[in-house]
């Protein structure tokens, strides 16, 4: 199409959004511009939707825009001339389809890198009586018809077929979207990206026109668009049945999937292939309450060696952020956090600092959600910061209040959430606030009306095993009765903090291996800042994974820790967990300490540690390799942490409480889980050498340094 048709095309639509014809032009000139400049170029369409003329209001399409544009921009070196944003009245099923053609179709050539995103409602419609698609819903998503409804979507399968007409095969493309609504009541806080299929509606003419013109230019071999597509499609679910979802954080509300793939690409490297990046995707989004896993919608056979470096980063490191802009003449900035963990974001402490690649710290001042102001760390550096250094974190301060926030349920009524706000104000460390308007970690609701019955849910709305009440349970006595459950969850909450995976410059390797006849690695886990020194950027640094969704463990077998110390200093371990969200668990091996009497022997915790390049395995038994997983099954997660020091106040707590110790096990239950939590960050504060220059916040605050210590994640089901 060319550029006068396409304008053409577009005018009666310019006409209603009330945007002149010189304002698009200016906006076109962008990009049109940019034909002059040498290949590869990488070009982005990005789409988001809050506000539909019919359907109820989503709430993070917007940020979702903004988290992939900084992204593109900052991590991956794209041009902002090169990336067109449709987002609200702009997004309509025309002008999508007229800007993929001329924005990415009529530009792209070989070699160019090509992205494509969008946020907003999916559904279902019905093109005859045994066909069904999946659609997008735009902006001017229906209008009323004398006896239906006139649906004016696009085709999941327009959107492949226009992929695959692209003249590159270096192709992403992001759909934070679902098609089937959930069949059960979902709590009223949670938005859900899928919309109700329109019993009776027709598809627009001009939407089957244009599919019908995109498949003539198709040949018999290559009209199964999605088996001929060059595209890597990404997707918020990974099965047809499940939900995309919204999370609220601090201060805004984004896509799980989007915000979850972000971050992680934010700190990813070259050698980091698309399948572990999706693995560790699904696994925040599984720490963030949602049981949504992300999809690779693909059938070429060379899809699954596809990397990070399919997207041309401009730099072979990972960051968490970079400055998007500056003030008091390149002497402070305002940076960009979306390389940060969502649950560390939530808590990132002001004195946080992060690094330069020229090594210069700065340091946050002040955040709002997404973006901080920052200074250097030292007074009367001479360094001008520029717009779009990247940053790596170096120092993580968090506050020691931290609390377990639990939402209530808007379908609570006024005298249960006035009776469930008095019942929880008496349980220490933890607050309470109304679902959907602020961050929560849990919500509190009922499982049934009538008759009542309450327990906790996550914020994906699972039921919380263990903490649904019985029948008839009047809501302050279900309250108390979640007590004694509620610090073994923030325990969780403090060890998940920890998690630096991508920031950490303590070289570790890690792998959850099943042993036995069939020996199997489930999960490896890496600290990505020290492989680019020691790895090939053409090598992987983590093990391929076929497989997207959660591992799981058959009950039964024997599993084992191999951990590799690839420092030059000893580290010192910690393993520690939770079982349904449930029971605190963790691996802390005793010894026997002789005395002159006999009689006297007494056991005393011994401290894991790791020799310089040495590897050990956990358990270490001489009769058996690993340890047994019992059943029924559950669901798991581990937090593996490793540190410099010595973890001393971890160690005084476990031996305080007396731990059982007679069977030996080497997996036990945690007695006091959050006196233990609290004793792991004072540790890993211990160990910061920093800590002496920021006495004004120590006392307040736990300062980790990056160097001194790796946290990595394992989560897993057994059954």
């Amino acid at each position: 199409m060319k550029r006068r048709s396409f304008l053409q095309r577009i005018g009666s639509i310019l006409a209603v959004m009330g945007v002149t014809e010189a304002e698009w032009l200016t906006l076109g000139n962008q990009y049109y511009q940019a034909l002059a400049q040498p290949t590869p170029r990488k070009l982005a369409l990005l789409i988001g939707i809050n506000q539909y003329q019919k359907s109820s209001s989503l709430n993070g399409c917007l940020t979702d825009v903004e988290l992939q544009k900084e992204l593109l921009i900052n991590r991956f070196g794209f041009q902002s001339s090169d990336i067109l944003t449709l987002t609200e009245e702009q997004a309509s099923r025309e002008f999508i389809e007229a800007a993929f053609v001329e924005h990415l179709k009529e530009q792209a050539k070989p070699g160019d890198v090509v992205v494509f995103h969008f946020s907003g409602y999916g559904t279902r419609v019905q093109l005859a009586p045994d066909k069904i698609q999946n659609a997008l819903v735009p902006t001017d998503e229906n209008q009323a018809l004398q006896n239906s409804q006139l649906a004016n979507y696009l085709l999941e399968e327009t959107l492949l077929l226009l992929l695959r007409s692209l003249s590159t095969d270096r192709v992403t493309a992001v759909l934070d979207t679902s098609y089937y609504p959930p069949h059960t009541v979902q709590t009223k806080g949670l938005r859900i990206r899928a919309r109700p299929e329109l019993v009776q509606a027709q598809l627009a003419p001009a939407e089957l026109a244009f599919l019908q013109q995109l498949k003539t230019q198709t040949t018999p071999k290559t009209q199964d668009a999605e088996l001929s597509s060059p595209a890597l499609v990404l997707s918020a679910t990974s099965d047809l049945q499940q939900t995309a979802r919204e999370v609220l954080l601090s201060g805004f509300s984004a896509g799980l999937f989007t915000y979850a793939l972000t971050q992680q690409l934010w700190e990813s490297i070259p050698s980091t292939t698309i399948q572990i990046s999706l693995s560790r995707v699904a696994s925040s989004m599984s720490q963030l309450g949602s049981k949504q896993q992300p999809g690779l919608v693909s059938k070429k056979k060379n899809q699954a060696g596809v990397t990070i470096e399919n997207l041309l980063p401009d730099r072979m490191i990972g960051a968490e952020g970079a400055i998007i802009a500056t003030e008091d003449d390149g002497n402070a900035a305002q940076i960009w956090l979306g390389g940060l963990p969502a649950q560390v974001l939530e808590h990132y402490g002001i004195n946080s600092r992060l690094a330069l690649e020229t090594g210069e710290e700065l340091v946050v001042r002040s955040r709002t959600g997404l973006t901080a102001k920052a200074q250097p760390a030292k007074i009367g550096d001479t360094t001008t910061l520029q717009v779009g250094q990247i940053l790596q974190e170096t120092v993580r301060v968090l506050p020691r209040n931290i609390k377990l926030t639990v939402a209530l349920d808007t379908g609570l009524d006024r005298i249960e959430r006035v009776d469930a706000t008095s019942a929880f104000a008496a349980v220490p460390h933890v607050s309470t606030v109304v679902e959907g308007e602020q961050p929560a970690d849990y919500v509190f609701g009922k499982l049934l009306q009538t008759p009542s019955r309450y327990g906790l849910f996550s914020m994906g709305g699972e039921p919380i095993p263990s903490t649904i009440g019985e029948f008839g349970e009047a809501v302050k006595v279900a309250a108390l009765r979640l007590v004694t459950k509620l610090p073994t969850l923030l325990a969780a909450k403090l060890w998940r903090l920890t998690e630096n995976e991508g920031s950490s410059r303590l070289p570790v390797k890690v792998s959850l291996e099943v042993v036995g006849i069939a020996s199997r690695v489930v999960l490896q886990r890496e600290t990505l800042r020290t492989v680019v020194a020691e790895t090939s950027p053409k090598k992987s640094a983590s093990t391929q994974l076929s497989n997207l969704k959660p591992p799981v463990i058959p009950i039964g077998s024997r599993v084992q820790y191999r951990v590799q110390n690839k420092s030059q200093h000893p580290i010192y371990l910690m393993l520690l967990g939770i079982k349904n969200h449930r029971t605190a668990i963790a691996f802390y091996p005793w010894q026997i300490l002789s005395t002159v009497n006999s009689s006297d022997n007494k056991l005393q915790l011994q401290p894991i540690v790791i020799a310089p390049r040495e590897t050990l395995t956990l358990p270490q038994t001489a009769t058996t390799s690993g340890w047994m997983i019992s059943g029924p099954g559950y669901e798991c997660e581990y937090q593996l942490i490793v540190s410099t020091a010595p973890f001393k106040e971890t160690l005084n707590a476990l031996e305080t409480a007396k731990y059982p110790t007679g069977d030996q096990q080497p997996i036990s239950t945690l007695v006091n889980p959050l006196v233990i939590a609290q004793a792991l960050l004072q540790d890993l504060h211990n160990a910061s050498t920093i800590k002496a220059e920021m006495n004004a916040t120590a006392t307040d605050s736990y300062i980790l340094d990056v160097n001194h210590w790796a946290s990595l994640n394992f989560s897993f089901q057994v059954a």
